[in-house]
Parts: structure tokens; C-alpha cells; sequence
């Protein structure tokens, strides 16, 4: 089934990225901090939804990032699997959240090309160069 997500950014600074987002019908504010090897520190509020779709709407860089994320469950760890539509329509990631960097986990067949850590696809990324517009 999925969950509709909506997606845009105040800040997208490599020392500090701020969010804000829809998951069907509720609203967050996240702030990251900077990616140290596969990781990094968060912090997320939940935020009135009607806030949240008015900074979507006015202020947040465009293009939006938006997306349906689907959860899947393969070998005791669940896989959150984006597929992305508008600017970034075609593109589908996996991702999964380990409890240590070092965690061996196994690969489902499905997971193609290793992405950690390639600011390509951040979502941040995406923002300024959509998965549209790419020429690799």
C-alpha cells in the first residue's frame, strides 16, 4: 500500500540540512546534521500537517521531493523502499537502518547498485539535481 510522502528543504547546508514533510496526514520538521561515514545526528518534531503544506508551498526550495515509501520486511531487518515521483519520477531506492555501521545484514535480490554515502541521492540532492535532469 505505501505512504504518500511530500518533501522540501530550508536548508540543504552540508553542516545542518532542515525538512520539512508530509507522511499522508501528518507534519515534521527534521534537522540533520552532517554524514559521518554511514550516519548522522537527527532530530524530528511532529508539526501541524497545515504548517507543514504551507512551508512546503512557500517556503521551501522547488522542486518538491515527492514519493511513495513502502515497507519490506527480508531477513529480520525492514527495507524502506522510496519510489519517486515529478521531477524524479523512475527512481526507486532502498534503504535499510542498521544498529551499527558494521552490521552484517543480507542483501535482498532486488537491491541493486550500493548507494551509501553517493550525495547523488540524497533527497537534498534531488531538490537541485532531480533524477529527471541526470545525464549519467
Amino acid at each position: 500500500m505505501g505512504k504518500r510522502y511530500r518533501q522540501g528543504y530550508l536548508s540543504r547546508a552540508k553542516e545542518r540540512v532542515v525538512r520539512v514533510r508530509t507522511i499522508d496526514k501528518k507534519g515534521f520538521l527534521t534537522v540533520k546534521g552532517m554524514t559521518k561515514g554511514a550516519s548522522r545526528i537527527e532530530y524530528e518534531y511532529e508539526i501541524p500537517f497545515i504548517e507543514a503544506e504551507s512551508m512546503l508551498e512557500t517556503l521551501c526550495e522547488k522542486p518538491l521531493i515527492e514519493k511513495k515509501r513502502y515497507e519490506i520486511e527480508f531477513h529480520g531487518l525492514v527495507w524502506e523502499v522510496d519510489e519517486f515521483f515529478g521531477e524524479n519520477q523512475g527512481l526507486v531506492i532502498a534503504e535499510v537502518e542498521l544498529e551499527t555501521e558494521d552490521q552484517h545484514y543480507e542483501k535482498p535480490g532486488w537491491v541493486d547498485e550500493e548507494v551509501t554515502g553517493d550525495p547523488r541521492y540524497f533527497n537534498s540532492s534531488l531538490v537541485k539535481y532531480p533524477h529527471s535532469k541526470d545525464s549519467g
